[in-house]
C-alpha cells in the first residue's frame, strides 16, 4: 500500500460519512480514480463535488488534481514489497541487517515521494530568514530536534531545541514576527508539542510541522506543513524507520538553506569546522568536540 493509501485506510473510521464513502472508493479502485474528473468521480460515489475537494483538503492536498497527480505518482513508482519487517524473535543477524537496510530505505522513498515542493520552498525560505528559531520535540522527536538544532548552529543562526514541555511554552510565549517554531512528532498528536506551537503561532512566529502524513492536530494547526513516511507501525520497531525518515527531511532543509543562502553560510559552516580542529590540536588530539 503506498504512503497516501495507507494514511486514508488509517483515518477512514475519523472521516465524515460522505467523505469515508469517498475514501472506500479510493481504496478499493485507487487506478480508476486517475481517469475521472472531479464530477465523475463524485457522482460515482454517490456525494457533491464540494465533498470530494474537502476530502483532498483534509489529507492536505491543494486539491483533487494535485491529489491525482500524487496518487498517480505512487501508483506508478509503487515497488512489489511497501511492507517494513518487524522484529523477530531469533532472527539470524545477517537477515536483521537487511531488514534494516529495507526499511530505512523504504522510509526514505516513500518521504520523497510525499514532499511538497511548495511547502518545502517556503519552509525554507522562513528559515534562512528567521531571526530566531525554536525546535520542539519530545522522545524520538527531540533525537531529531537536536540533529537539526546541532545543524542550524554551525551556519549562525540563534536557535534553541527545547525537550520540557515547560520550556518549549516559555520559549515560544516570548516569540515574535520574524521568528520560526519548528514542531517535530510523527503522530502529529503529542499534546505538548501542539500546545507549544499553538502558543509560539499566537506569539506571531512563524509555525512549521514535521509529522507522519495523514490527519493530524499538528499539521492542520502549522503554517507549514512537511510529511514523512506513515507506513511504519506496530511497537517493537520503536520508531526506527520514522526517525530516519525524519532526519532525512531535516537534511533536506538544512541542504535547502546552505544552498539558497550559500554565500553567507557556506564561510560560517567552513569556519565552525576549522575552529573544532584547532581546538581539538590544543587539547593534546583529543576529540572532545
Amino acid at each position: 500500500m503506498t504512503p497516501i493509501l495507507h494514511a486514508l485506510s488509517g483515518h477512514l473510521d475519523t472521516l465524515p460519512t460522505q467523505e469515508r464513502k469517498l475514501g472506500e472508493y479510493i481504496l478499493e479502485s485507487p487506478a480508476a480514480v486517475l481517469h475521472l474528473g472531479i464530477t465523475e468521480l463524485a457522482n460515482t460515489c454517490g456525494v457533491s463535488p464540494s465533498t470530494v475537494t474537502r476530502f483532498c483538503k483534509t489529507f492536505h492536498f491543494k486539491g483533487f488534481p494535485d491529489f491525482k497527480m500524487k496518487l498517480a505518482g505512487e501508483l506508478a513508482h509503487k515497488p512489489a514489497d511497501t511492507q517494513y519487517q518487524d522484529i523477530i524473535a531469533g532472527n539470524d543477524l545477517q537477515k536483521i541487517v537487511e531488514a534494516m537496510e529495507a526499511n530505512h530505505l523504504a522510509s526514505i522513498t516513500d518521504t520523497t515521494r510525499l514532499l511538497d515542493m511548495n511547502q518545502l520552498a517556503q519552509a525554507v525560505k522562513a528559515l534562512c530568514g528567521a531571526k530566531r528559531i525554536d525546535l520542539y520535540g519530545v522522545a524520538t522527536s527531540s533525537v531529531v530536534a537536536q540533529d537539526f538544532y546541532q545543524k542550524l548552529i554551525r551556519i549562525g543562526k540563534n536557535c534553541t531545541a527545547f525537550a520540557d514541555s515547560h520550556m518549549q511554552i516559555t520559549s515560544a510565549s516570548s516569540l515574535g514576527a520574524g521568528d520560526v517554531a519548528l514542531a517535530i512528532s510523527y503522530s502529529g498528536e503529542t499534546p505538548e508539542t501542539i500546545d507549544a506551537l499553538r502558543c509560539a503561532k499566537d506569539s506571531g512566529a512563524v509555525t512549521l510541522s514535521l509529522t507522519q502524513y495523514g490527519q493530524n492536530r499538528l499539521a492542520t494547526l502549522a503554517d507549514i506543513a512537511l510529511f514523512s513516511s506513515s507506513l511504519e507501525e506496530g511497537m517493537r520497531r520503536g520508531d526506527m524507520a520514522s526517525r530516519i525518515a525524519q532526519l532525512h527531511v531535516i537534511d533536506i532543509l538544512f541542504t535547502g538553506m546552505v544552498s539558497l543562502e550559500f554565500e553567507d553560510y557556506i564561510p560560517k559552516l567552513e569556519s565552525s569546522y576549522q575552529n573544532v580542529q584547532i581546538y581539538r590540536k590544543t587539547q593534546g588530539g583529543q576529540n572532545l568536540c
